[in-house]
């Protein structure tokens, strides 16, 4: 059974039906970097608008060569597109295999992907008692029964479960083993940069490594991804690749934010100083429990009764948005997700929370 495909970040939709301005929305459904989009982005976006005359470049040439000088890469091993998800939705076709295995909780497209070229879809469910670990000799039994595809994400999305690396480097092995294809997404691995797995995928073979710039970088509304992998698979992905997939804006904005390095290390500082503040705050909070994150989010347990969806559904009333979890599989209606925000609104996140979990306004 797979889970109903909904995502956090549909402010549009929710003040249409509240009937607000979504800018009176603060939300906490979506991991978007709180501090927004590099301060260049706006001068680059604008220096841009003379070239849309011409069409983007197919190839993003110079957006590749700053994503080759930050990893450490060949140009040959990446391949850029339209938000990591478009390559999410390429992969199973450039696979001869029908059996996926996703490691759950997980982001839905996942599933949802292999489902689309007709695969068959199973799951490998961790659980909230452990921490979300996965377990290396679990994953070697699922891997055995002939697994084609295996998608994993790194840190996980919505646990915030980081691998340790022996963990990671055990997954690479088993499924060279095994012959199965790996797609390792690390969406959020800007956070912990240094255990990252995309030179030794790049280097080994066997998978490709995901990477969003929507997130970390801020800028979900040009949509912006890559993949790195070994230069025959980068090649297959980019064949399947529709024409100018990334438009001039994107590119742009991408080459100036990876230029940025301030804004980077600016980025981590205040994500975990923020992380720290909501973390401790839950804890003293009655009925919630938050688990350990290596990422911009927290995910979070009701212990008192009351259901995400109702606390949801009070929150908007409050126009705060978090993201039920109820429809992840693995997860129930016990279990919400909240992106770090700016201290301001994450402080008037813990007072609302206070006062719905405690009958208080």
């Amino acid at each position: 059974m797979t889970e109903t495909f909904e995502h956090g970040g549909n402010v549009f939709a929710l003040a249409r039906s509240l009937g607000i301005a979504p800018e009176e929305l603060t939300d906490f459904s979506a991991s978007i970097n709180p501090l927004g989009p590099a301060p260049g982005v706006r001068e680059a976006l604008a220096a841009s608008f003379d070239r849309l005359v011409h069409y983007p470049d197919r190839q993003a040439a110079e957006l590749r060569r700053a994503l080759a000088g930050l990893h450490g890469v060949d140009t040959s091993n990446i391949v850029v597109a339209n938000g990591s998800t478009e390559l999410i939705y390429l992969l199973p076709r450039i696979l001869t295999g029908k059996r996926g295995l996703v490691v759950a909780p997980a982001f839905s497209e996942y599933a949802r992907s292999l489902e689309r070229a007709g695969w068959d879809v199973e799951h490998l469910i961790l659980s909230p008692a452990d921490g979300f670990a996965l377990s290396p000799d679990r994953l070697a039994e699922r891997l055995a029964d002939e697994v084609d595809l295996l998608f994993l994400c790194n840190p996980a999305n919505p646990t915030g479960a980081i691998l340790p690396p022996a963990v990671t480097e055990k997954v690479l092995e088993l499924c060279r083993t095994t012959r199965t294809f790996l797609v390792l997404d690390e969406a959020f691995m800007d956070f912990r940069e240094g255990e990252s797995a995309k030179r030794i995928v790049c280097q080994t073979g066997g998978g490709v490594v995901l990477r969003s710039m929507t997130k970390f970088y801020a800028i979900p509304g040009l949509r912006l991804g890559y993949a790195l992998g070994p230069a025959e698979v980068v090649g297959l992905l980019a064949s399947l690749l529709e024409p100018w997939s990334v438009n001039t804006l994107a590119q742009a904005a991408g080459v100036v934010s990876l230029a940025d390095r301030n804004y980077r290390e600016t980025t981590i500082r205040h994500c975990i100083e923020e992380c720290d503040f909501l973390a401790r705050g839950f804890s003293s909070l009655p009925g919630l429990a938050p688990f350990p994150s290596a990422a911009n989010y927290l995910l979070v347990e009701l212990a008192n009764g009351l259901s995400a969806p109702e606390l949801r559904d009070a929150l908007l009333k409050r126009c705060i948005i978090v993201r039920d979890c109820s429809n992840f599989v693995g997860l129930d209606k016990r279990f919400f997700r909240v992106a770090v925000r700016g201290r301001d609104d994450n402080s008037r996140l813990l007072a609302a929370l206070d006062g719905v979990l405690t009958g208080a306004g």
